[in-house]
């Protein structure tokens, strides 16, 4: 009420009846319990035009309509009059405040305090009815977008920079819509149409006004995002169709577009099309534009290096090099980067770090690099031990980078306060998917440091056992509930990814960024599965390699029973007993298989069927089958002649093994996998490049695949995620070079012709006889052998010259003919043949 004049209220009888009396009897409803009298004369009236002239100076009068469509409406608007709904005056009496003084009329109070924009509208008409609602709710209308004030944005489209300014300060847009229906709940002075919960079903659709393509996405994927596509609002129509507004390019498999796009198409990558799913708007194309990759440096690895020369020794030089090369370009150093303080601590850093220089290399470092003349630029041979250390100190840092990749990827943008369209998921679901991964984290990050150290300022004293030991109490405590429970957190990514649009949008958007690898967060997450079972193997392996005088070969002991230790913590139905089956399986089928095969954190992944390209692991021609565990690789080549069959004590009789194991190679001695260009002369081909750590030259292994269902592709692709597993690298498909097979001297021609088995027959009657020569076979020495076999270990335990024997025999084999590039097998790999129950079994 103003100073000067009274307010009174006319009541249009016609519309509404408001009497004179408390609010209470005001609304006939016994729900309201206020006792305020709204103390203002009121007059009830039929005919508007006896009050609505507006010149009686002794009140101000305020008119309350019940339709504000009415002719009475009209009359009094055109006279500048007051006016205002039910629901209004209700709603003030209730609040115990004065009747609002607005120059428009006003109904409700609806949209009060709310602010709105308009966007992408064509017809004016339609923009006027809109305004007026708003108005008539108690909201407001601003022409231009301030991300400051404006609330809400009503949009027609989801074009334009008013809508991008929405979408970037997480400004709910509308549709017309969410307007008329708020209109319908104008009577309820206890509804307001901010309510998020009303709100939601009117948000613009992201793919609104938009006609979607896919180009590079499989049959199952493309259905998919077609599905949603219609789901968010868009339409979808065939590659190169000119209706289309955007083209969504698979940039990882599509290398250049089947046609030139048009100015007003969009072309762009993937993540545009989830990420506009996961924020319910569409995003902006510019920052998701598909750009034409850029061929890698990779290719031209193999390509510069040529081997047609006719001279030997360059052909071996040459191959050397390749091997070098293709180890070195892609093996990223396990140390972080340092100053460098001087030139000549420089070299040898480099020396130490990098395995695959040569001296040709170092030269590339720079002058003031350059050893002395009288000094030879040859590079300081590491032990055994230490390079298993490296290993150990490597794979841990891929591991942290994993669990960082985990958390800055995955739950801390979860976690977020502040996300455009709500939280995608609830704070109780975060913490059943990703558990005690933080603390895994935090552990593993300490671990780390210290490798580096030890690793860094090297001596053979220092102790690798000390570090496992230190964090052992911590280890114990983070790695159980999350093991125990992984696969409820599996469980867990599934159903919300089924049920939650928006969450699987996040987690395409990220499983597709470079350091998950093209892995998913399911497959990320089993890392801390089956990381302590590969340190206890590492560590088992660093043991081997330490000398019995020196104390870290007790600590190492105690350090690898700290780890069993923690897997006891982890429940036994975790074990994969079907796997373990396979394992037996394997055993009973490879003659001298090692008896370490066996682990209960082992399961086999794929087995193979190749031949032989090469003079290593055996000879060229021979039939060797591949099984690939998910942490090793075991090769075995097919036996010649078998006599006899296995029979176990309980007098079962099993077939014989058709198989003589040739090593047992750790995945983590896997540098690089070659996809060998098929060509006239070979075909279906792939090698091996591989380091163990007790060498400086890298190997080449070769082989041809026979099975017809083994697409090469696929087991390539099998074989690196295994490995990339094992060395805890995300980058699995940079493990895999494409070669042509001149540069690595490989073929498949004339495998199965006479002149090629004959002289395969050659070498094995050259090896019989130089074993014949070399080794006296008495019936003597080999029932010697048997017995040394079956008898206890104090009975068979041999001294140094029968243990250089034994090597020599298991080896014999594999050293007859030497690779110009490599060293033998048997010096590479630490095999031990264990022997189960197959005295009786022999190979001619």
């Amino acid at each position: 009420e103003s100073e000067s004049q009274m307010t009174r209220i006319m009541d249009i009888s016609a519309l509404t009846t408001l009497p004179s009396v408390p609010l209470k009897n005001l609304t006939g409803c016994s729900r309201w319990t206020y006792s305020i009298d709204i103390n203002t004369p009121c007059i009830k009236t039929d005919n508007v035009r006896d009050f609505g002239d507006g010149e009686n100076c002794e009140f101000e009068t305020v008119f309350v309509l019940k339709d504000f469509q009415a002719p009475e409406y009209s009359f009094l608007y055109k006279n500048d009059n007051r006016i205002l709904g039910p629901p209004a005056v209700m709603h003030c009496a209730s609040k115990g405040e004065p009747l609002p003084f607005s120059s428009r009329p006003l109904y409700s109070m609806t949209m009060l305090n709310l602010s709105l924009c308009f966007t992408g509208f064509r017809k004016k008409d339609e923009v006027v009815t809109l305004v007026n609602l708003v108005h008539h709710m108690g909201g407001t209308i601003r022409k231009e977008f301030d991300s400051a004030k404006v609330t809400h944005l009503i949009a027609r489209s989801t074009h334009g920079e008013k809508y991008r300014l929405a979408v970037c300060m997480g400004t709910p847009i509308l549709t017309p819509e969410w307007i008329h229906k708020a209109w319908e709940h104008r009577d309820d002075i206890n509804f307001h149409a901010g309510n998020e919960e009303f709100r939601t079903e009117f948000k613009v659709p992201p793919f609104q006004d938009c006609v979607l393509s896919f180009l590079g996405f499989s049959e199952e994927e493309k259905t998919n995002m077609e599905e949603r596509t219609q789901k968010h609002g868009g339409r979808f129509q065939a590659v190169g169709d000119e209706r289309c507004t955007h083209l969504v390019v698979e940039e990882n498999s599509i290398k250049e577009l089947p046609f030139t796009p048009s100015k007003r198409l969009y072309v762009v990558k993937q993540e545009w099309f989830w990420g506009s799913i996961q924020m319910d708007a569409r995003a902006g194309e510019i920052m998701y534009s598909y750009e034409k990759p850029e061929s890698p440096a990779m290719k031209k690895a193999v390509s510069l290096l040529s081997l047609t020369t006719p001279n030997s020794g360059r052909k071996r030089r040459r191959l050397r090099e390749t091997l070098a090369q293709l180890t070195k370009e892609t093996e990223i150093s396990p140390f972080p980067p340092r100053k460098r303080p001087s030139a000549e601590h420089s070299i040898s850093m480099g020396s130490l770090l990098d395995f695959s220089n040569t001296p040709d290399t170092c030269k590339s470092i720079g002058e003031n690099a350059k050893p002395p003349k009288s000094s030879t630029p040859a590079l300081p041979k590491q032990s055994a031990r230490w390079q298993v250390s490296k290993e150990l100190y490597q794979t841990e840092s891929n591991y942290v980078d994993i669990l960082a990749t985990v958390l800055q990827l995955f739950k801390y943008p979860l976690e977020k306060e502040g996300q455009v369209g709500g939280p995608i998921l609830a704070q109780e679901e975060i913490k059943t998917i990703f558990g005690s991964i933080p603390d895994i984290y935090d552990v593993h990050t300490r671990i780390k440091a210290d490798l580096e150290e030890l690793v860094m300022n090297w001596s053979e004293e220092k102790s690798v056992g000390d570090i496992i030991l230190k964090y052992s109490r911590e280890l114990v405590k983070a790695y159980p509930p999350f093991v125990n429970f992984f696969e409820m957190s599996k469980e867990t990514i599934v159903k919300c990814e089924r049920q939650k649009p928006r969450f699987h949008a996040f987690l395409k958007i990220n499983q597709s960024k470079p350091e998950c690898g093209r892995q998913t967060l399911v497959e990320l997450l089993i890392r801390p599965v089956q990381r302590l079972p590969s340190v206890a193997l590492l560590l088992n392996d660093i043991k081997k390699h330490t000398s019995d005088e020196n104390p870290d070969k007790v600590t190492l002991e105690k350090a690898i029973e700290s780890l069993r230790e923690v897997m006891t913590h982890i429940n036994e139905d975790k074990r994969k007993t079907e796997g373990q089956k396979q394992i037996f399986d394997v055993v009973y089928e490879v003659d001298g298989c090692p008896a370490n095969l066996l682990s209960s954190h082992r399961s086999l992944v794929h087995r193979v069927e190749t031949i032989a390209l090469g003079d290593k692991p055996c000879d060229r021609g021979e039939h060797v089958t591949l099984f690939l565990f998910n942490d090793c690789l075991e090769i075995a080549r097919k036996r010649h002649k078998v006599i006899t069959t296995f029979r176990s004590p309980l007098g079962q009789t099993r077939p014989p093994a058709q198989l003589k194991h040739i090593a047992l190679m750790p995945l983590s001695q896997i540098r690089r996998v070659l996809d060998i260009q098929d060509t006239e002369e070979c075909q279906n081909a792939f090698a091996l490049v591989v380091r163990p750590p007790t060498e400086q030259e890298n190997l080449l292994f070769s082989f041809q695949l026979t099975a017809e269902d083994t697409l090469k592709s696929t087991w390539l692709k099998t074989l690196c995620r295994q490995v990339a597993n094992t060395i805890c690298r995300a980058d699995a498909e940079d493990l895999i070079q494409s070669t042509d097979p001149d540069s690595v001297q490989v073929s498949t021609k004339d495998m199965d012709s006479t002149l090629s088995r004959a002289s395969r027959a050659i070498k094995k009657t050259s090896k019989k006889v130089t074993r014949a020569f070399s080794f006296t076979k008495t019936p003597k020495r080999v029932l010697q052998r048997a017995f040394m076999a079956n008898g206890t270990p104090d009975e068979r335990s041999p001294g140094p010259d029968a243990d250089h024997m034994g090597r020599m025999s298991s080896s014999s084999t594999l050293a007859a003919v030497h690779s110009p590039s490599m060293i033998n097998l048997s010096s590479a790999f630490e095999r031990k043949y264990h022997t189960f129950s197959r005295s009786t079994t022999h190979l001619f």
